[in-house]
């Protein structure tokens, strides 16, 4: 026998169930499957903003603008011969006003005991949708109504939404719960509307910039294109072969671009076995682009052009207040062009340390001795992979304006073209970039590796490190290595955290602010 839900046992959900009953008893369809409402509440709200409308008495007559609107009934009122509610459709509001002569209920029996007013006071609840149809009118204080004159009943709820002045406070619940969230919190709803803007604003960007988008598979044979634990499953059509949930995008995009599209870019889901906290969700939108014939210097400023373009729709400004961690307020401005700085300058200029004078062993010590980290992983790493380390520790607390850090130890770097200044190739540099806004890692972009010999060494030296142990390193994917024998021409490439890009430009604090329904332990 399945368990009843704890809820069923609630005295709010009998009274509703027993109601919902009666309706049916009635003959009224409690859950019709179509209401075409003439407009919506916020065009309503726009519309007549400031225009000039007549009383209730000609509203009751007919005499002024006629329109149908839906909503969730989330405030209601009785007052003597007239009820005063409000209806709620996405994040705007109208007030409505039902009358005991001329309101009527869809399918109720105008010749029955029970009155239109009756029915709305004693069968509907908060948050049951309702349809309405009446004529617009202004209250004695100004305030736009719609004088109902046919009602239906859309939906009957057998839930309470949460209170309405307590809200929905807890965060946890939030996040498990963003159905509640979205109803009782205004911000969050905005939030999410800006989200959607903004992945709409990417996509015309690109699109502008003779970008074509493409899809490339989630379930891969063979992961790669980053330093992360892949999660795993089995496919049964092909005798239970192993399969990967996608780490990256950029194995696949790469093919394409020696297929000759030359300019492409996904947006979708990628997936990573790795921790959670206010900056990582196992499941993220991750955007990635090439394009033929450019380097990462024509990269940089493209993505500068893409966030300042994003904030000019959004806000009209280049200008973004944020709250930060300890809660004291910042203007970040993405105006191009932003600070561009190389990974060693960068820790010399805020760190005051010049790597470049420091033997991989002092770089070690300084790190084991000022920094938190285990000396023991620290002892093992690469002269590339302690200046990394060096750089995250020292430098990216720093990066609240929009910094590219520019030129990375190739150690960090499987992917990319070693650089082509001879000094910068001969200590190991790469020609990579990361963008950095607010502390955050917001875009990594590479000139990307197309000489085939170079390629084939540097992803077996990845693969010796998954034999050794190594779970984020990415196996050999010998049809990678064959497309670019084939002919990758000379290309940059950029990743960017759509969840990142969107907690900054919406002044989010952790990710699952951004995440309709973020990765949660599952409650016992």
């Amino acid at each position: 026998m399945i368990e009843k839900p704890e809820y069923h046992h609630h005295e709010e959900f009998r009274n509703r169930s027993r109601k919902l009953e009666e309706i049916k008893e009635m003959g009224i369809d409690p859950y019709p499957a179509k209401y075409e409402p003439k407009q919506l509440i916020d065009a309503v709200l726009k519309q007549y903003d400031k225009e000039e409308l007549a009383d209730s008495h000609a509203a009751a007559e007919g005499t002024t603008p006629l329109t149908s609107v839906v909503g969730r009934l989330v405030l209601f009122r009785a007052m003597g011969k007239n009820i005063f509610a409000q209806l709620q459709e996405g994040n705007a509001r109208i007030q409505v006003m039902f009358n005991r002569e001329l309101t009527k209920v869809v399918g109720l029996d105008p010749n029955g005991e029970e009155t239109a007013l009756k029915f709305l006071e004693k069968k509907c609840d908060l948050g049951d949708f309702l349809g309405v149809e009446g004529h617009l009118f202004r209250t004695q204080r100004g305030e736009l109504t719609l004088y109902a004159k046919d009602v239906q009943l859309l939906c009957k709820t057998l839930l309470p939404l949460p209170e309405k002045h307590a809200g929905l406070i807890d965060k946890e619940l939030r996040y498990r719960k963003r159905w509640l969230d979205l109803l009782s919190n205004p911000p969050v709803y905005n939030t999410f509307l800006q989200r959607s803007q903004l992945l709409a604003g990417i996509r015309r960007y690109f699109l502008q910039h003779r970008f074509m988008e493409v899809e490339t598979p989630t379930l891969q044979n063979c992961y790669g294109g980053a330093s992360a634990k892949p999660f795993t499953t089995t496919l049964n059509a092909l005798d239970k072969q192993e399969m990967f949930l996608r780490i990256s995008l950029e194995i696949p995009l790469k093919q394409l671009i020696v297929g000759g599209m030359d300019r492409i870019f996904e947006m979708g889901k990628v997936f990573r076995n790795e921790g959670i906290d206010k900056n990582h969700n196992p499941e993220f939108t991750m955007l990635e682009a090439y394009a033929s014939y450019w380097d990462y210097n024509d990269m940089m400023s493209f993505v500068e052009k893409l966030f300042e373009t994003l904030a000019m729709e959004l806000y009209n400004t280049t200008q973004i207040a944020h709250t930060l961690s300890d809660g004291s307020e910042v203007i970040v401005d993405v105006k191009a062009p932003w600070i561009r700085m190389t990974m060693i300058d960068s820790i010399k200029h805020y760190g005051k340390l010049d790597v470049d004078t420091m033997t991989t062993e002092a770089i070690a010590d300084y790190i084991c001795k000022e920094c938190s980290v285990d000396p023991k992983e620290v002892r093992k790493k690469a002269r590339g992979n302690l200046i990394s380390m060096l750089f995250e520790e020292i430098v990216e607390p720093h990066l609240i304006q929009p910094h590219h850090i520019i030129d990375h130890p190739i150690e960090t770097t499987p992917l990319c073209k070693p650089h082509r200044d001879p000094e910068a190739r001969k200590k190991g540099l790469v020609e990579r970039f990361e963008s950095y806004i607010l502390n955050h890692e917001i875009c990594n972009s590479y000139t990307e590796l197309n000489d085939p010999v170079l390629q084939r060494e540097l992803l077996e030296d990845q693969a010796r490190k998954k034999e050794e142990g190594d779970e984020e390193a990415n196996p050999l994917d010998e049809e990678f290595i064959e497309a670019i024998c084939q002919g990758l021409p000379p290309t940059a490439g950029i990743g960017i955290g759509i969840d990142r890009l969107v907690m900054i430009l919406t002044n989010s604090t952790s990710i699952r602010d951004v995440l309709y329904f973020p990765v949660m332990k599952p409650q016992s």
